[in-house]
């Protein structure tokens, strides 16, 4: 059992759906990014997404792509990433930290040195979205061995066909990406989304979370009640990306969690 299983045995519990926060590590500087890091469980958020900047990241809209620009020029590396996650740990040991990326800097780094490194800065999971199930010898095998959850994504575009695939080494959560396309890009329509939700639960009893296009607590509460939670990260990457303080990134956030958990 991990952070994640905890987390979502809890909220079964209270009858709450989950609220994911994503942000990226270093944004707009470390100091700052560790500070909303730290102040995200209190502002209702149930696990914590952590994006590591990279130079090409395919899978992000503008918004968080800029964000990953000024985590790379501010001197944010994976290094510090993990020491970001170190730091957060020492007042918080059970908000679950998914570490989300791209498979270059763990590659670049060593898989075994990376897992043992994540391990001890306390991640829980990984989602690389970069590498396909066929690939699954390289990352998210050896990342289950290691006692992480290895989260993988569904699209609209994952047929009955391909998802027992996607599905065969998956622990943690699903994350369904409501929409096709890059983050950011258009919004989240609760009854598109219910019925892949549906056909995804009817394939594994794991939770399955729904990412991309929520932007506001109607959209997290319109979109949680269809699944067993929600994804939000452009949304609040762009305010931290406008010079907002910390304390109103952090109400946002609450707002959003809180329609989250009204689901």
């Amino acid at each position: 059992m991990t952070r994640i299983d905890d987390t979502f045995a809890r909220l079964r519990a209270e009858g709450k759906k989950a609220f994911v926060a994503y942000v990226m590590a270093g944004d707009p500087d470390y100091e700052t990014s560790l500070e909303v890091v730290k102040g995200l469980p209190g502002a209702g958020v149930d696990i914590i997404e952590l994006g590591i900047p990279f130079t090409d990241p395919m899978a992000d809209g503008p918004t968080i792509q800029r964000a990953g620009q000024r985590a790379l020029e501010g001197g944010q590396t994976l290094q510090k990433t993990l020491d970001l996650a170190t730091a957060f740990r020492k007042g918080d040991q059970t908000t679950p930290i998914v570490a989300m990326g791209y498979y270059n800097p763990i590659y670049s780094r060593g898989v075994d040195r990376f897992l043992a490194d994540a391990r001890e800065a306390g991640i829980d999971g990984l989602i690389v979205v970069d590498l396909p199930p066929e690939e699954d010898e390289e990352l998210c095998l050896p990342a289950q061995a290691a006692g992480l959850n290895f989260i993988r994504l569904a699209t609209p575009t994952t047929d009955d066909k391909r998802l027992p695939k996607v599905l065969q080494n998956t622990s943690g959560f699903v994350y369904y990406v409501s929409i096709t396309g890059i983050t950011g890009a258009a919004e989240a329509q609760a009854s598109d989304v219910g019925p892949e939700v549906a056909r995804i639960k009817a394939k594994t009893d794991l939770p399955v979370i729904v990412g991309f296009g929520v932007n506001s607590p109607a959209r997290a509460e319109a979109i949680a009640g269809v699944a067993d939670g929600t994804v939000v990260g452009s949304a609040i990457v762009k305010l931290i990306g406008e010079g907002r303080p910390v304390a109103e990134v952090l109400d946002f956030v609450k707002g959003l969690a809180d329609g989250a958990h009204r689901a």
